[in-house]
Protein backbone atom coordinates (compact mmCIF):
# COMPACT_ATOMS: atom_id res chain seq x y z
CA UNK A 1 0.00 0.00 0.00
CA UNK A 2 1.51 3.02 -1.32
CA UNK A 3 1.69 5.69 1.87
CA UNK A 4 -1.06 8.44 2.39
CA UNK A 5 0.43 11.80 1.47
CA UNK A 6 0.25 14.74 3.97
CA UNK A 7 -2.14 17.74 4.14
CA UNK A 8 -5.50 16.41 2.62
CA UNK A 9 -8.60 16.83 3.55
CA UNK A 10 -10.21 14.53 6.47
CA UNK A 11 -12.77 13.39 3.88
CA UNK A 12 -9.53 12.46 1.34
CA UNK A 13 -7.90 10.94 4.17
CA UNK A 14 -11.40 8.77 5.22
CA UNK A 15 -11.78 7.60 1.38
CA UNK A 16 -8.67 7.01 1.07
CA UNK A 17 -7.77 4.72 4.51
CA UNK A 18 -11.25 3.04 3.26
CA UNK A 19 -9.94 2.17 -0.12
CA UNK A 20 -6.36 0.80 2.01
CA UNK A 21 -8.60 -1.39 4.17
CA UNK A 22 -10.56 -2.91 1.18
CA UNK A 23 -7.50 -5.31 -0.22
CA UNK A 24 -7.01 -5.90 3.21
CA UNK A 25 -8.59 -9.82 5.45
CA UNK A 26 -11.61 -7.70 5.79
CA UNK A 27 -12.81 -5.72 2.98
CA UNK A 28 -16.63 -5.80 4.56
CA UNK A 29 -15.18 -3.78 7.44
CA UNK A 30 -13.48 -1.24 5.21
CA UNK A 31 -15.39 1.88 6.01
CA UNK A 32 -15.73 0.89 9.61
CA UNK A 33 -12.18 0.28 9.89
CA UNK A 34 -11.37 3.41 8.33
CA UNK A 35 -13.38 5.65 10.35
CA UNK A 36 -11.64 3.70 13.80
CA UNK A 37 -8.04 4.13 12.64
CA UNK A 38 -8.71 8.04 11.53
CA UNK A 39 -10.23 8.65 14.69
CA UNK A 40 -7.33 7.06 16.97
CA UNK A 41 -4.45 9.19 14.17
CA UNK A 42 -6.74 12.20 15.80
CA UNK A 43 -6.70 12.10 19.09
CA UNK A 44 -3.07 12.56 19.37
CA UNK A 45 -4.13 16.11 18.82
CA UNK A 46 -7.52 15.81 19.48
CA UNK A 47 -8.20 13.80 22.70
CA UNK A 48 -12.87 14.09 22.30
CA UNK A 49 -12.71 13.52 18.54
CA UNK A 50 -15.45 10.79 17.63
CA UNK A 51 -17.40 10.53 14.48
CA UNK A 52 -19.74 13.61 15.04
CA UNK A 53 -16.60 15.57 14.62
CA UNK A 54 -15.31 13.24 11.30
CA UNK A 55 -18.73 14.49 10.19
CA UNK A 56 -18.11 18.05 11.16
CA UNK A 57 -14.57 18.63 10.24
CA UNK A 58 -14.72 16.41 7.00
CA UNK A 59 -13.13 19.09 4.71
CA UNK A 60 -10.72 20.37 7.23
CA UNK A 61 -6.76 19.31 6.42
CA UNK A 62 -4.36 17.57 8.58
CA UNK A 63 -0.94 17.64 7.83
CA UNK A 64 2.58 15.47 7.99
CA UNK A 65 2.41 13.87 11.34
CA UNK A 66 -0.90 13.32 11.25
CA UNK A 67 -0.60 11.26 8.06
CA UNK A 68 2.26 9.38 9.73
CA UNK A 69 0.32 8.04 12.86
CA UNK A 70 -2.54 7.11 10.32
CA UNK A 71 -0.16 5.05 7.71
CA UNK A 72 1.40 3.26 10.69
CA UNK A 73 -2.07 2.13 12.15
CA UNK A 74 -3.18 1.32 8.21
CA UNK A 75 0.08 -1.17 8.32
CA UNK A 76 -1.08 -2.61 11.37
CA UNK A 77 -4.48 -3.30 10.28
CA UNK A 78 -3.76 -4.46 6.89
CA UNK A 79 -1.37 -7.24 8.77
CA UNK A 80 -4.71 -8.58 10.39
CA UNK A 81 -3.78 -6.82 13.83
CA UNK A 82 -7.43 -6.28 15.62
CA UNK A 83 -8.84 -2.59 15.75
CA UNK A 84 -9.33 -3.56 19.01
CA UNK A 85 -5.63 -4.25 20.21
CA UNK A 86 -4.64 -1.38 17.86
CA UNK A 87 -6.81 1.04 19.52
CA UNK A 88 -6.13 -1.08 23.38
CA UNK A 89 -9.80 -0.92 24.37
CA UNK A 90 -12.95 -3.12 23.53
CA UNK A 91 -16.81 -2.57 24.21
CA UNK A 92 -18.50 -4.95 26.64
CA UNK A 93 -21.65 -4.20 28.44
CA UNK A 94 -22.05 -0.81 27.73
CA UNK A 95 -18.41 -0.63 29.26
CA UNK A 96 -14.96 0.16 27.69
CA UNK A 97 -12.55 -2.42 28.92
CA UNK A 98 -8.97 -2.32 27.81
CA UNK A 99 -7.60 -5.06 26.25
CA UNK A 100 -4.09 -6.12 24.88
CA UNK A 101 -2.99 -9.52 23.16
CA UNK A 102 -2.51 -11.28 26.68
CA UNK A 103 -6.25 -11.16 26.80
CA UNK A 104 -9.36 -12.11 24.69
CA UNK A 105 -11.45 -9.47 23.12
CA UNK A 106 -14.75 -9.50 24.83
CA UNK A 107 -16.96 -10.24 22.20
CA UNK A 108 -21.15 -9.49 21.51
CA UNK A 109 -22.01 -13.22 22.40
CA UNK A 110 -20.34 -13.36 25.43
CA UNK A 111 -23.11 -11.23 26.92
CA UNK A 112 -25.29 -13.38 26.92
CA UNK A 113 -23.58 -14.99 29.43
CA UNK A 114 -23.55 -11.96 32.02
CA UNK A 115 -27.54 -11.92 31.30
CA UNK A 116 -27.93 -15.84 32.31
CA UNK A 117 -26.15 -15.05 35.39
CA UNK A 118 -28.37 -12.04 36.18
CA UNK A 119 -31.46 -14.05 35.49
CA UNK A 120 -30.42 -16.31 38.00
CA UNK A 121 -28.43 -14.04 40.91
CA UNK A 122 -32.33 -13.13 42.43
CA UNK A 123 -32.51 -16.80 43.48
CA UNK A 124 -29.70 -15.92 46.55
CA UNK A 125 -29.37 -13.15 49.09
CA UNK A 126 -26.15 -11.80 48.04
CA UNK A 127 -24.73 -13.94 45.72
CA UNK A 128 -21.37 -15.33 45.75
CA UNK A 129 -20.01 -15.37 42.01
CA UNK A 130 -17.07 -16.56 40.74
CA UNK A 131 -15.51 -15.66 37.02
CA UNK A 132 -13.37 -18.74 35.76
CA UNK A 133 -10.69 -17.38 33.34
CA UNK A 134 -11.51 -14.14 33.34
CA UNK A 135 -8.83 -12.73 31.12
CA UNK A 136 -9.64 -8.80 30.71
CA UNK A 137 -12.09 -9.05 33.89
CA UNK A 138 -15.04 -8.10 31.74
CA UNK A 139 -17.45 -10.60 33.08
CA UNK A 140 -16.66 -10.33 36.48
CA UNK A 141 -17.10 -6.77 36.32
CA UNK A 142 -20.11 -6.34 34.16
CA UNK A 143 -21.31 -8.68 37.01
CA UNK A 144 -20.66 -6.10 40.03
CA UNK A 145 -22.13 -3.28 37.73
CA UNK A 146 -25.58 -5.26 37.09
CA UNK A 147 -25.68 -6.65 41.09
CA UNK A 148 -24.60 -4.33 43.32
CA UNK A 149 -25.00 -7.20 46.15
CA UNK A 150 -23.03 -9.95 44.61
CA UNK A 151 -19.69 -11.13 46.04
CA UNK A 152 -17.52 -11.36 43.00
CA UNK A 153 -14.02 -13.02 42.57
CA UNK A 154 -12.07 -13.39 39.02
CA UNK A 155 -9.42 -16.23 38.68
CA UNK A 156 -7.20 -16.40 36.09
CA UNK A 157 -3.61 -18.78 35.17
CA UNK A 158 -1.78 -15.72 33.33
CA UNK A 159 -0.61 -13.02 35.67
CA UNK A 160 -0.71 -10.52 32.77
CA UNK A 161 -4.23 -10.97 32.61
CA UNK A 162 -4.89 -10.38 35.70
CA UNK A 163 -2.98 -7.46 35.96
CA UNK A 164 -4.79 -5.86 32.78
CA UNK A 165 -8.57 -7.36 34.98
CA UNK A 166 -7.47 -4.99 37.95
CA UNK A 167 -6.44 -2.11 36.15
CA UNK A 168 -10.12 -2.42 34.17
CA UNK A 169 -11.52 -2.86 38.06
CA UNK A 170 -9.57 0.09 39.22
CA UNK A 171 -10.81 2.23 35.82
CA UNK A 172 -14.17 1.64 35.78
CA UNK A 173 -14.61 1.72 39.64
CA UNK A 174 -14.94 -1.73 40.67
CA UNK A 175 -11.25 -2.29 42.34
CA UNK A 176 -13.23 -2.88 45.84
CA UNK A 177 -15.94 -4.97 44.29
CA UNK A 178 -14.24 -8.10 42.63
CA UNK A 179 -11.22 -10.09 44.32
CA UNK A 180 -8.74 -11.32 41.81
CA UNK A 181 -6.82 -14.42 42.28
CA UNK A 182 -3.97 -16.20 40.07
CA UNK A 183 -4.18 -20.01 39.43
CA UNK A 184 -5.72 -22.57 36.99
CA UNK A 185 -9.67 -22.92 37.06
CA UNK A 186 -10.92 -23.19 40.45
CA UNK A 187 -7.75 -23.80 42.46
CA UNK A 188 -7.05 -20.48 43.68
CA UNK A 189 -10.23 -20.93 45.49
CA UNK A 190 -9.99 -24.30 46.87
CA UNK A 191 -12.21 -25.25 50.09
CA UNK A 192 -14.59 -21.81 48.82
CA UNK A 193 -17.78 -22.33 48.00
CA UNK A 194 -20.44 -20.11 45.74
CA UNK A 195 -23.78 -19.74 44.15
CA UNK A 196 -22.63 -19.33 40.83
CA UNK A 197 -19.78 -20.25 38.84
CA UNK A 198 -19.33 -18.62 35.68
CA UNK A 199 -16.86 -19.09 32.71
CA UNK A 200 -15.53 -18.48 29.40
CA UNK A 201 -13.55 -21.03 29.01
CA UNK A 202 -11.00 -21.93 26.11
CA UNK A 203 -13.17 -24.31 23.68
CA UNK A 204 -11.47 -23.92 20.05
CA UNK A 205 -10.79 -27.41 18.83
CA UNK A 206 -7.13 -27.20 18.15
CA UNK A 207 -7.88 -28.81 14.72
CA UNK A 208 -9.52 -25.71 13.59
CA UNK A 209 -6.46 -23.48 14.15
CA UNK A 210 -5.50 -23.42 10.42
CA UNK A 211 -9.48 -22.55 9.65
CA UNK A 212 -9.32 -19.18 12.24
CA UNK A 213 -8.90 -15.60 10.83
CA UNK A 214 -5.60 -14.17 11.03
CA UNK A 215 -6.79 -11.71 13.85
CA UNK A 216 -8.01 -14.28 15.57
CA UNK A 217 -5.16 -17.31 14.95
CA UNK A 218 -2.37 -14.45 14.81
CA UNK A 219 -2.83 -12.01 17.78
CA UNK A 220 -5.41 -13.53 20.35
CA UNK A 221 -3.90 -15.73 23.16
CA UNK A 222 -3.86 -19.24 21.90
CA UNK A 223 -3.74 -20.51 25.94
CA UNK A 224 -7.23 -18.82 26.33
CA UNK A 225 -8.27 -20.42 22.91
CA UNK A 226 -7.51 -23.87 22.12
CA UNK A 227 -9.12 -26.35 24.55
CA UNK A 228 -7.06 -29.83 23.24
CA UNK A 229 -8.24 -32.13 19.91
CA UNK A 230 -11.99 -31.57 20.40
CA UNK A 231 -12.09 -28.28 21.99
CA UNK A 232 -13.19 -30.12 25.78
CA UNK A 233 -10.34 -30.47 27.65
CA UNK A 234 -11.19 -27.40 29.79
CA UNK A 235 -14.75 -28.09 30.46
CA UNK A 236 -13.67 -31.78 31.73
CA UNK A 237 -11.95 -30.62 34.40
CA UNK A 238 -13.99 -27.27 35.33
CA UNK A 239 -17.69 -29.14 35.16
CA UNK A 240 -16.92 -31.61 37.78
CA UNK A 241 -14.59 -28.80 39.75
CA UNK A 242 -17.87 -26.11 39.46
CA UNK A 243 -19.92 -28.71 40.62
CA UNK A 244 -17.62 -29.31 43.88
CA UNK A 245 -17.44 -25.26 44.48
CA UNK A 246 -21.16 -25.16 44.48
CA UNK A 247 -23.59 -24.84 47.07
CA UNK A 248 -26.62 -27.07 47.27
CA UNK A 249 -28.58 -25.42 44.67
CA UNK A 250 -26.05 -23.46 43.15
CA UNK A 251 -25.73 -23.10 39.25
CA UNK A 252 -22.79 -23.18 36.70
CA UNK A 253 -23.07 -20.47 33.87
CA UNK A 254 -20.50 -21.58 30.74
CA UNK A 255 -19.80 -20.14 27.12
CA UNK A 256 -19.84 -23.02 24.68
CA UNK A 257 -18.34 -23.48 21.23
CA UNK A 258 -20.66 -24.24 17.97
CA UNK A 259 -21.33 -28.10 17.65
CA UNK A 260 -20.78 -28.70 21.66
CA UNK A 261 -24.00 -28.47 22.94
CA UNK A 262 -24.73 -31.89 23.01
CA UNK A 263 -21.27 -32.88 24.74
CA UNK A 264 -21.48 -30.31 27.04
CA UNK A 265 -24.67 -31.72 28.29
CA UNK A 266 -23.24 -34.82 28.72
CA UNK A 267 -20.50 -33.58 30.96
CA UNK A 268 -22.91 -31.31 33.17
CA UNK A 269 -25.38 -34.30 33.47
CA UNK A 270 -22.53 -37.36 34.27
CA UNK A 271 -21.15 -34.71 37.24
CA UNK A 272 -24.40 -34.57 38.81
CA UNK A 273 -26.05 -31.63 37.58
CA UNK A 274 -29.66 -31.10 36.93
CA UNK A 275 -31.67 -28.95 34.90
CA UNK A 276 -29.40 -28.31 32.24
CA UNK A 277 -30.35 -25.58 29.31
CA UNK A 278 -28.52 -24.27 26.79
CA UNK A 279 -29.59 -20.93 25.08
CA UNK A 280 -29.12 -19.71 21.86
CA UNK A 281 -26.81 -16.18 20.95
CA UNK A 282 -28.32 -13.88 18.67
CA UNK A 283 -27.43 -15.66 15.30
CA UNK A 284 -29.30 -19.16 17.05
CA UNK A 285 -26.19 -20.31 17.41
CA UNK A 286 -26.07 -22.87 21.00
CA UNK A 287 -23.48 -20.29 23.02
CA UNK A 288 -24.55 -21.09 27.30
CA UNK A 289 -24.96 -23.57 29.06
CA UNK A 290 -26.13 -23.41 32.31
CA UNK A 291 -27.50 -26.33 35.10
CA UNK A 292 -28.40 -26.34 38.75
CA UNK A 293 -26.73 -28.24 41.59
CA UNK A 294 -29.31 -29.66 44.06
Amino acid sequence: MPPLAGFATIRSYLADTERALAVGPHPEKARRDAEALLLLALRRDVPDVNRAWLIAHADETAGADFVGSLNSLIERRLAGEPIQYIAGEADFYRMPFLVTPDVLIPRPETEHLVEKVVELAPLFRKPKIIDVGTGSGAIAIALAHEWPDAVVTATDVSEAALLLARRNAERLGFAERVRFMQGDLLAPVAGEQFDIVVGNPPYVPERDRASLSVEVRDYEPAQALFAGENGLAVYRQLIPAAFGALVSGGHVVLEIGYGQADAVRELLSRAGFTQIEVAADLQGIPRVASARRN
